[in-house]
C-alpha cells in the first residue's frame, strides 16, 4: 500500500513538473519582440585655429543619429596656450608642438576604446588665409608640421585645412541654430521630431581678428546667388546669406587704422591718435605695415623705411569715430540699399542675431550685453572714450595694458560696422544679442562644422535582439524556477522509491 502512495506521488508530481515546463517555455516565446540595444556614443574633435589664438573642441553624439545628423553636444574645450598659428611661419614646427596639451586632455575626455575612431579635424581662418597671400610656402609648412603632430595621436586625423571666409560664416550660423533648437525639436506629444523653417532662424554676427563675418536666411529671394551658401542638416536643405571680409578683424582694424592716421599727419615722428586715451603713447615701426597684406600696400605719403612713429591719444571720441569710417569705402555703394560696402552685395538684415566673439568681448568688458538701447550704448562709449590713460589703468589694473587703451577704437569700429555697414537700425538695434555660450557650449563656427561633418560620418547599424515585455519575463523565470524546483523534489522522490 505504501509502495502504490508513493507511485502515485510520483505521477502526479512528473505530471505536474511536465506541465509547469510546458507553461516555462510557453511564456519564454510568446511575446518576444526585435529591439535595439542602446546607440553608442561616437566623437569628434575640431581644432579651431584663429588669428590670435587656438582652441580645440570635442564633441559626441549618438551613432545611430537623426536624418543623417548627429545631435552633438560639446564634451571638451581648451585654449592652446601661445599666439595663433600663422605666427609661426619663420619657426613651422612649435606650432605642431604648441597643440600637444590639448590634444593630452582631449584624449583623457574619450574613452580608450573609443580613441582609434575619433574624427580629428583641423580649421585654419583669416590669419591663416592672409599668410597664404602674402608666403603660400610658409603656409603650407605650418599646416605640414600641424598634420605630423596629429598622426603621431592615436586619432582619425581627416586633415588640416585653411577654410573659407564663407564657410567660417555659415557654419557659424548653423551653430547657434542647433544651439537654439532653430533646426530640430522634440516634440513628445507626436514622439518625432520637427524642422522650423530657415526663415524663423538666428542671424550670425563673428568678429574675429583678420575677418568679420554676417551670416542670416533674408526674407524673400536672393539677388546675387554669389553670397549664398547651400548645405543639408537633418535631412532639410537650407539656403543662407553669408559673407566674410577679410582685413576687417578687430587686429588687422588696429593696423590700418594706425597707417591711415600716420600718413594723415603732417608730423612723421608723433601722431595724434583720436582713439586712444589720453597721455597713453605707443611706438611702432612703419616696418610693421609690410607683415600684412592687409596694410602692405604701397602710398605715396607714407614712406617706405623703417622709422619709429609714436601714436599719442587724444580721448576723442567723435574724432575716433571720423577716423574709423574712413576705413570702409561706404561711397562705392552708392544709394542702394541691398548693399553694404566695397560694393558687397547684402539683401536687407531681418530677424534676430546673435554677435559673438570680439562683438562680445568689446561689449561685454563695457557692460554693453544686457540687451541696453543704441542710445545707451553710444552714450557709454562716448564716456569711455573721454577717459584718461591715468584713469583707465587706475581702475582697470588687472586688464591687458596692451588691449585697454584699444577698447574705445574696438566699441567704435562695432557700431560702424553694424550700422553703416550692415545697415541694422535703432529698431533692429534691439535685436542683436551680444552672447558667446548657449548653455554650456561655445558659440563658434567649430560646432557648426561638427555638425556637418556628421553627415559624412557613416552612422552605425542598430543593434538588434530578441526581447521579452517586462510582465511576460517576469512570469516566465517564475515558472522556471518553479520547475527547477519541483525537479530536484521529483529526483529525491525516484531515488528514495
Amino acid at each position: 500500500m505504501m509502495f502504490l502512495n508513493k507511485k502515485l506521488f510520483t505521477t502526479a508530481l512528473l505530471g505536474l513538473l511536465v506541465t509547469l515546463s510546458i507553461i516555462a517555455l510557453v511564456l519564454s516565446l510568446v511575446g518576444v519582440e526585435d529591439v535595439t540595444l542602446p546607440p553608442t556614443v561616437q566623437y569628434g574633435m575640431v581644432f579651431d585655429a584663429g588669428s590670435s589664438h587656438t582652441s580645440l573642441f570635442v564633441y559626441e553624439w549618438d551613432s545611430d543619429k537623426q536624418n543623417n545628423t548627429g545631435v552633438v553636444s560639446q564634451t571638451l574645450s581648451c585654449d592652446v596656450q601661445g599666439p595663433g598659428i600663422s605666427s609661426y611661419a619663420d619657426d613651422p614646427p612649435k606650432a605642431g608642438d604648441s597643440l600637444r596639451e590639448c590634444l593630452d586632455k582631449a584624449l583623457k575626455v574619450v574613452p580608450a576604446a573609443k580613441q582609434r575612431d575619433v574624427s580629428a579635424y583641423f580649421g585654419a581662418t583669416a590669419g591663416m588665409r592672409l599668410l597664404r597671400e602674402q608666403n603660400s610656402s610658409a603656409a603650407d609648412q605650418v599646416l605640414a608640421e600641424i598634420a605630423k603632430t596629429m598622426q603621431e595621436y592615436p586619432v582619425a586625423f581627416c586633415g588640416a585645412q585653411i577654410i573659407t571666409g564663407e564657410e567660417e560664416g555659415a557654419y557659424g550660423w548653423i551653430t547657434i541654430n542647433y544651439l537654439l533648437e532653430s533646426f530640430t525639436k522634440y516634440s513628445p506629444k507626436a514622439h518625432t521630431w520637427v524642422h522650423p523653417e530657415a526663415a524663423n532662424s538666428f542671424g550670425a554676427l563673428d568678429l574675429g581678428g583678420a575677418s568679420t563675418q554676417i551670416s542670416f536666411a533674408p526674407k524673400g529671394s536672393f539677388i546675387n546667388w554669389n553670397e549664398t551658401s547651400r548645405f543639408m542638416l537633418y535631412g532639410y536643405n537650407y539656403n543662407i546669406y553669408t559673407h566674410s571680409y577679410l582685413c576687417y578683424g578687430q587686429n588687422e582694424m588696429w593696423k590700418r587704422l594706425a597707417k591711415e592716421l600716420i600718413m594723415e599727419s603732417s608730423s612723421s615722428t608723433l601722431v595724434e591718435h583720436p582713439c586712444y586715451p589720453k597721455d597713453y603713447k605707443e611706438t611702432i615701426s612703419l616696418s610693421s605695415f609690410r607683415t600684412s597684406p592687409c596694410t602692405n600696400q604701397s602710398d605715396p605719403r607714407l614712406p617706405l623705411d623703417d622709422r619709429n612713429v609714436t601714436l599719442e591719444g587724444r580721448s576723442n571720441a567723435s574724432g575716433c569715430l571720423v577716423a574709423i569710417k574712413k576705413l570702409f569705402n561706404f561711397s562705392a555703394c552708392g544709394q542702394s540699399q541691398d548693399c553694404s560696402f566695397d560694393g558687397i552685395y547684402q539683401p536687407p538684415v531681418s530677424g534676430q542675431f546673435f554677435a559673438f566673439s570680439a562683438f562680445y568681448y568689446n561689449f561685454k568688458f563695457l557692460n554693453l550685453t544686457e540687451g541696453q538701447s543704441l542710445a545707451t550704448v553710444r552714450e557709454t562709449i562716448e564716456r569711455f572714450c573721454a577717459r584718461t590713460w591715468e584713469d583707465l589703468s587706475s581702475n582697470y589694473p588687472e586688464e591687458n595694458p596692451e588691449r585697454l587703451p584699444k577698447y574705445c577704437a574696438n566699441a567704435n569700429y562695432i557700431l560702424t560696422l553694424l550700422l553703416d555697414a550692415y545697415k541694422f537700425n535703432e529698431t533692429s538695434w534691439n535685436n542683436i544679442f551680444f552672447q558667446m555660450k548657449v548653455g554650456s557650449t561655445n558659440v563658434g563656427w567649430t560646432l557648426g562644422y561638427m555638425l556637418n561633418l556628421t553627415n559624412m560620418i557613416p552612422a552605425e547599424a542598430p543593434v538588434w535582439v530578441k526581447g521579452h515585455t517586462p510582465s511576460l519575463w517576469a512570469a516566465a523565470v517564475a515558472f522556471i524556477t518553479l520547475t527547477l524546483a519541483l525537479g530536484l523534489v521529483a529526483l529525491v522522490v525516484l531515488l528514495w522509491t
